[in-house]
C-alpha cells in the first residue's frame, strides 16, 4: 500500500470526501486546491502517488504532469474529470498519466486503481533489480525472448544451472548457443570462476588433444614448455564445447572418461589430475543420426544430454524479432556512432516476414549493416540486402489466390493483436502485466487494445 497520496482539486467537498475515504484506509493524505499548491507541496514531501483534477484554473492537470515527473521520477499520477470520454483518457494516458478517472466515481473504483497502481509499481521495482541481476548475469550478451518456445528454455535454464551436470545445448548455427552457454555460467555458483569456450572443429585433430587436457615438456617434438589445457584453465568453472560433434572418435573416449572421472592425463604425462569442471556441449548437428552412422559414441552422448536445451530457429520465433531488433539498434547506436533510433513499419514487415536461415546472427549482421547505410533515425526497406527486401522465393501471380488479401499493415496488425491477447491471456487480463510481458510501455499497450478493438 502506498504511504502518502497527494490530492489535487480545486473542488473543496471532492477532495474533503476524497481525504476521508483514503485516511480512513490508512492512507497519509497531502492536498492542494490547485497546481501550483501542489508544486509547493511536492517540493517540500515525498508523495508515492498523485490525483490529480484535469480542469483547474491555472495550472491544470495536463500542464502537472511533466513538472510533478520531472521532479518525482516514476510517481503515478491518476488524472480525475467530469468530462469524461476514451479520447480524453487515451490523450492523459499519452501525456504520462498512469491512468484516468472519469467523475463521478464511487470509493471502490479509486481503491481499485490505487492497488493497480501499487502493484504496477511493485512490478516495475522488482523488474528492475531483475534487469540489474540479469545485466550482471549476461554482460553484453542478453538473451531477448517473449516467445513461448525461448521463454520456456530460459526457464529450464534457470532451473538447472546451478547444478554440475553437463548440459547438451542444440540447435541451428547462429540461433545463439553461446549465448546460452554463457548464461548458464553466469547463474550458476561458478560464475565467479573462468567461462571457457573451444570450438571443436577449429582447432587441427593432431592438437585438439594438447589444447584440451594440456601436454608435458619434451612430450612431442615441438614442446619446449609444458602446456596447461583447457580443462585446466575451467577448473572449478565451465568449459563451453561448441561444435561437440566434430570431435573425433579418439578424443570422444578421452573425454568420456574426463567427465566420467573428474580428472584428465595431460599428453606425456603418466599421472592424472583431478579436475572440478562443468561440461556444457553444443552442436547443430542431430547427434542421434550421428551415432547411426558411427560418427559419435552413444554413451558420450548420453553422458552429455543430462539435461538439454534446444533453441529454436528465428523463424519459429517470429515474436521475439522486433524486441531482437531494438536490442541490436541500442547495441549499434554507441558502437556506430549513429543516431538510429527505430526502423519503419515496412522494414519490420520485411523482417519479420523472412525465413531467416542464419537465425540471430544473420538478423544482428543485417541491423549493424542497416545502420551504417541509414543516414537518418529510421532505418528504410531500401537499407535492406535484396534478399530480405525482395524475397526470390514469392509465389508467381498463379499461385495466389485472387481472393487473399495481401496488404502488410493488416497483417502485421493481425499478428500484434495476436501476441497482445496471449499476454492479456497468460496474465489474466492484467494489462500492466502483459504490457511488461510484451516489453512495450502501458500507454502504448492500451493503444493498441483500444486501436485492434481487443477485449480482455
Amino acid at each position: 500500500m502506498y504511504d502518502r497520496i497527494l490530492i489535487v482539486d480545486d473542488d473543496d467537498a471532492l477532495r474533503e470526501s476524497l481525504e476521508l475515504i483514503l485516511s480512513a484506509d490508512g492512507y497519509h493524505v497531502l492536498s492542494a486546491d490547485c497546481g501550483e499548491a501542489a508544486l509547493d507541496v511536492i517540493s517540500e514531501s515525498s508523495v508515492d502517488v498523485v490525483l490529480c483534477d484535469l480542469r483547474m484554473p491555472g495550472l491544470d492537470g495536463f500542464d502537472l504532469i511533466p513538472q510533478i515527473s520531472c521532479q518525482m521520477p516514476g510517481t503515478p499520477i491518476i488524472l480525475m474529470s467530469a468530462h469524461g470520454t476514451e479520447d480524453l483518457a487515451v490523450e492523459a494516458i499519452r501525456r504520462g498519466a498512469y491512468d484516468y478517472l472519469a467523475k463521478p466515481f464511487q470509493p471502490a473504483e479509486i481503491r481499485l486503481t490505487l492497488r493497480k497502481a501499487h502493484e504496477r509499481e511493485q512490478l516495475r521495482h522488482q523488474n528492475e533489480l531483475l534487469r540489474r541481476d540479469m545485466s550482471r548475469s549476461l554482460g553484453d550478451r542478453a538473451i531477448v525472448a517473449a516467445s513461448d518456445g525461448m521463454i520456456e528454455l530460459l526457464e529450464m535454464l534457470e532451473r538447472t544451472a546451478t547444478y554440475k551436470s553437463t548440459i547438451l545445448v542444440t540447435g541451428e548455427s547462429g540461433t545463439g548457443k553461446e549465448v546460452i552457454a554463457r548464461a548458464i555460467h553466469q547463474q550458476s555458483p561458478r560464475r565467479e570462476r573462468p567461462f571457457v569456450a573451444v570450438n571443436c572443429g577449429a582447432i587441427p585433430e593432431n592438437l585438439l588433444e594438447s589444447e584440451l587436457f594440456g601436454h608435458a615438456k619434451g612430450a612431442f617434438t615441438g614442446a619446449n614448455r609444458a602446456h596447461r589445457g583447457l580443462f585446466t584453465e575451467a577448473h572449478e568453472g565451465t568449459l563451453f564445447l561448441d561444435e561437440i560433434a566434430e570431435l573425433p572418435p579418439p578424443l570422444q573416449v578421452k573425454l568420456l572418461r574426463a567427465i566420467q572421472e573428474e580428472e584428465i592425463r595431460p599428453v606425456g604425462e603418466t599421472k592424472s589430475q583431478q579436475i572440478d569442471v562443468r561440461v556444457v556441449a553444443a552442436t547443430a548437428r542431430d547427434l542421434t543420426r550421428e551415432i547411426a552412422e558411427g560418427r559419435f559414441r552413444e554413451d558420450l552422448f548420453y553422458r552429455l544430454n543430462v539435461v538439454r536445451l534446444e533453441v529454436p530457429p528465428l523463424r519459429d520465433r517470429r515474436e521475439d524479432i522486433p524486441l531482437l531488433v531494438d536490442h541490436f539498434l541500442a547495441r549499434f547506436r554507441d558502437s556506430l556512432g549513429k543516431p538510429v533510433r527505430r526502423v519503419s513499419d515496412e522494414t519490420l514487415e520485411l523482417l519479420v516476414a523472412y525465413s531467416w536461415p542464419g537465425n540471430v546472427r544473420e538478423l544482428e549482421n543485417l541491423i549493424e549493416r542497416a545502420m551504417i547505410l541509414t543516414d537518418g533515425d529510421v532505418v528504410e526497406a531500401s537499407a535492406l540486402p535484396s534478399v530480405v527486401a525482395s524475397p526470390p522465393d514469392q509465389p508467381s501471380v498463379a499461385d495466389v489466390d485472387s481472393n487473399e488479401p495481401l496488404a502488410l499493415k493488416p497483417a502485421r496488425q493481425a499478428f500484434e493483436a495476436k501476441i497482445i491477447r496471449k499476454a492479456l491471456a497468460r496474465t489474466d487480463g492484467n494489462r500492466t502485466h502483459a504490457a511488461k510481458l510484451l516489453e512495450i510501455s502501458h500507454r502504448a499497450l492500451l493503444y493498441k487494445i483500444k486501436d485492434y478493438g481487443i477485449r480482455d
